[in-house]
């Protein structure tokens, strides 16, 4: 005979003190102001800002370079901080999902057999006897009504964690992307200074080569030669600098990347009109800065504290546990659900707290300590966001004129050694001069492809520091 729901008689009791438990103890949370400025600074520095958030762009629509999207998706596959960052919270979600179990009562239906052997001179009976009994039982067991609201208090920072860590994974996702961009942007320049320095060797090669002829017709003297070798001589040695560069910069890529970036995937270089990124709006307010994951992770982890203080608050007050079963219990296997074989029992518990050698007001003034240590770091957490952003937004409003005016500088250094070359055929200057020139051409070179550089990385910068998307 099965056990029916009429034998659960102490069940349906629970249901009136169950739905009683609605009380927190919990302070009514409010968000600290910012203490960042709401307007982002002015000056020559700073270029006028647009209206909007990065983190309503996706990032397949930020870079919009074939390559570069197939790299930071092999990237957001195989990363293992990203893979920890997902693990995280499935594990909060685990923890959250024990926790918030603490709201329900625990039924556990349980079956036992019971030997025992009284020997004759022990027994009542003046004979040895052997008894068996059996017996089934639904019950709970020292379940504690959440009066005071506890459990829920404990809930809701459980649940506050795994806010926070799934916004610790956008941030490291977010991260990841940038790092992935910065990476691939860094390896595209150092390849593209390569191929800067090995043009650069041939030119100064075949001038080497001309120079010595002259030497030999006692056109020039031997310093011309000395002179042309050591720049012969910087050009090779930069070859083989930026190659290296150029070798550990990808290694670098691959290590974030978490696999081996393919051939067709990897930049030759850094393109002039920088045509892999999109500009982003730097945003109207300061405000925009809340919506970063590190700012929110931030904030869900002080909601997580303000709860804790209910939970502490709950402990100065009575706790009351319920333990209750119902089933059949028989001497007979056969007989364990006949009628008259039903057995139940309720055993309700309260615990008032009267001495604990102040562990219950230690433990308060912990819980109230560690919300303001998190109040402490929501606002640190704004404001170095505000740094970040505002240290992009500076670099933002220069870059483009650094890059104008280098680029004027090449064409004027180019000039310059054409001019030169002239006059020092025609005898007018010297070779040194000459030399000069081109060393200046190929600092400026280099230097605009670095101005180049900065400018790109500071969009992914900027993109990163606003929040981005991760679409």
């Amino acid at each position: 005979m099965p056990i029916r729901l009429r034998h659960l008689r102490i069940i349906p009791l629970l249901a009136p003190v169950l739905a009683a438990g609605c009380v927190s103890l919990a302070p009514r949370y409010e968000r600290p102001a910012s203490p960042a400025p709401q307007a982002w600074p002015q000056g020559d520095a700073y270029a006028p800002t647009e209206a909007g958030k990065a983190a309503d762009l996706a990032w397949r629509d930020f870079f919009t370079d074939a390559r570069l999207k197939s790299v930071i998706e092999l990237a957001l596959a195989n990363n293992r901080d990203l893979r920890v960052a997902i693990l995280n919270i499935e594990a909060a979600r685990a923890q959250f999902r024990e926790q918030r179990a603490n709201l329900l009562p625990t039924v556990a239906a349980s079956g036992s057999a019971t030997s025992e052997r009284t020997p004759a001179g022990l027994s009542q009976f003046g004979s040895k006897r052997d008894v068996r009994i059996y017996s089934a039982d639904v019950g709970i067991s020292a379940f504690e009504l959440d009066l005071w609201g506890r459990i829920r208090s404990l809930t809701r920072q459980a649940q506050e964690q795994v806010l926070a860590t799934e916004e610790a994974r956008r941030a490291a996702q977010i991260s990841l992307i940038g790092e992935v961009a910065a990476d691939f942007l860094t390896l595209g320049a150092d390849r593209q200074r390569l191929a800067t320095a090995e043009e650069t060797l041939k030119a100064d090669q075949e001038s080497l080569r001309i120079t010595e002829a002259r030497f030999k017709d006692g056109v020039v003297s031997e310093l011309d030669v000395r002179q042309a070798q050591t720049i012969v001589d910087q050009a090779r040695s930069d070859v083989l600098t930026y190659t290296t560069q150029s070798a550990q910069d990808l290694n670098a890529l691959n290590l974030v990347v978490g696999a081996a970036t393919p051939d067709a995937a990897s930049p030759s270089g850094l393109d002039a009109t920088l045509p892999t990124l999109a500009d982003v709006p730097a945003g109207l307010s300061s405000e925009v800065l809340l919506g970063r994951p590190d700012v929110l992770q931030a904030e869900h982890q002080l909601r997580g504290y303000n709860a804790n203080i209910g939970a502490a608050r709950a402990a100065f007050f009575p706790t009351i546990t319920l333990t209750g079963s119902t089933g059949s219990e028989s001497l007979y296997l056969g007989k364990l659900f006949a009628p008259g074989s039903g057995t139940w029992m309720f055993n309700p518990a309260v615990s008032l707290p009267i001495f604990a050698g102040g562990r219950n007001v230690a433990a308060l003034k912990l819980s109230k300590v560690q919300k303001d240590i998190a109040i402490a770091q929501y606002e640190l957490a704004i404001q170095t966001a505000f740094r970040e952003t505002a240290d992009a937004l500076a670099q933002r409003g220069t870059a483009a004129r650094q890059i104008e005016a280098q680029e004027q500088l090449v064409e004027s250094a180019t000039a310059a050694v054409r001019l030169s070359q002239a006059r020092y055929q025609k005898g007018v200057d010297t070779y040194l001069s000459l030399l000069d020139a081109q060393r200046t051409l190929y600092t400026a070179q280099q230097t605009l492809i670095t101005a180049r550089l900065n400018r790109a990385t500071n969009l992914v910068t900027l993109y990163r520091v606003l929040g981005g998307g991760i679409r």
